[in-house]
C-alpha cells in the first residue's frame, strides 16, 4: 500500500493519530503519557499562541499568579524548550534537583512550582540545539519524570505555532483546556484560526482569547494610545464562537518586574474573566 494511502491527511489529524497512525505501527490506543507516580495534577490549562512575541508566557505567569492567590495549589511546565522564559521572570536558577520520588520543580516566590529546561542546564545562555523528537521527549519527560505532588492546576506554556511541541502536549498530556493569547494586528484572525483549528482537530476545548499590546496608557493624560490600531478580537471571537477572556495593556512596569525576576510582585487585574474560566473549568 502507498505511504499516503496507509495514513489520513493533516487536515483529519487527531490524538489519536500521528503516533499511533498505523503506517508506523502504532495502535490506536490513547496516547496520553503516564503521570509521575507521585503525582496528582487534577487540571491541565494549556497556554498558547500562533505567532511568536505576543506575551505568552506573561499570560501563564499571571493566570498562574491568579489561581495561587486563590489558593490553589500550581504548577507552570515550561514547554517552551528552545526559548524558555519562565525562570527569568521569577528569578529562578537551577540545578533542580531530584531524588528516586522524581526530578524537584523550583519554587517561585510565591510558592508556584516551575520545571523548565533553563533549569536543568550548567550555562542558562546557553541555546538549546535538539531536534523535535528531543524536545518532544523532553516535554514528555516534565510530565512522567516530575515530581509535582499535589497540583490543583498545572499551566503548560507552549512554544508559539502549531507544530512539534502543541502536537506533543494535545496527544500525550490531559489537556483541560487552552487560553490562546494574541495581538490587535490584522493578521490575528488568521493566526488565531489556526490554533483554533488545530484545536478542534485534537478535540481540545477552546477557553477563550486574550489579547495582549492592547492599548499603552498615556503616563501623562491617561489616554489610551493605540500601538497596533484599531483591536480586531472582538469581531474575531464573536465568528469563531470563542469568547474573549481580556484586554491587557503594555505595560512598561510589567516589563520591568518581569525583567529583574520579580513576576511575584505584578499585580494584573486584566484576566479577573480567564481566571474566573480556568477556575470553572
Amino acid at each position: 500500500m502507498a505511504e499516503n494511502e496507509k495514513c489520513s491527511s493533516a487536515s483529519t489529524c487527531s490524538r489519536e493519530s500521528c503516533e499511533g497512525c498505523p503506517s508506523k505501527g502504532g495502535s490506536s490506543q490513547s496516547l496520553i503519557e503516564e503521570m509521575n507516580p507521585f503525582s496528582s495534577v487534577k487540571k491541565v490549562i494549556g497556554v498558547v499562541s500562533g505567532k511568536g512575541g505576543v506575551g505568552k508566557s506573561f499570560v501563564t505567569s499571571s493566570l498562574a499568579m491568579a489561581m495561587r492567590e486563590k489558593g490553589y495549589e500550581v504548577g507552570i511546565l515550561d514547554a517552551d524548550i528552545t526559548g524558555p522564559s519562565i525562570p527569568k521572570m521569577y528569578g529562578l536558577h537551577g540545578p533542580a534537583e531530584g531524588n528516586d520520588l522524581g526530578l524537584f520543580p523550583v519554587l517561585t516566590a510565591d510558592g508556584t512550582k516551575v520545571m523548565s529546561v533553563n533549569l536543568l542546564m550548567d550555562d542558562e545562555e546557553a541555546p538549546v540545539i535538539w531536534r523535535g523528537p528531543v524536545i518532544a521527549s523532553t516535554v514528555k519527560q516534565f510530565w512522567h519524570d516530575v515530581y509535582w505532588g499535589d497540583v490543583d492546576y498545572l499551566f503548560v506554556d507552549m512554544p508559539p505555532g502549531t507544530g512539534d511541541v502543541p502536537l506533543t502536549v494535545f496527544q500525550s498530556l490531559p489537556v483541560d483546556g487552552i487560553v490562546i493569547v494574541t495581538s490587535p494586528q490584522e493578521l490575528v484572525q488568521l493566526i488565531v484560526k489556526k490554533a483554533i483549528n488545530m484545536a478542534s482537530m485534537m478535540d481540545i476545548p477552546v477557553l477563550g482569547l486574550v489579547e495582549n499590546y492592547s492599548y499603552l496608557k498615556c503616563p501623562d493624560c491617561g489616554k489610551e494610545i493605540k500601538l497596533f490600531g484599531d483591536s480586531h478580537i472582538d469581531r474575531v471571537a464573536a465568528e469563531l464562537g470563542v469568547p474573549v477572556l481580556g484586554k491587557m495593556p503594555l505595560d512598561p512596569e510589567f516589563a520591568r518586574l518581569a525583567d529583574e525576576g520579580k513576576f511575584h510582585q505584578i499585580n494584573n487585574p486584566y484576566l479577573k474573566d480567564a481566571v474566573d474560566k480556568v477556575e470553572n473549568i
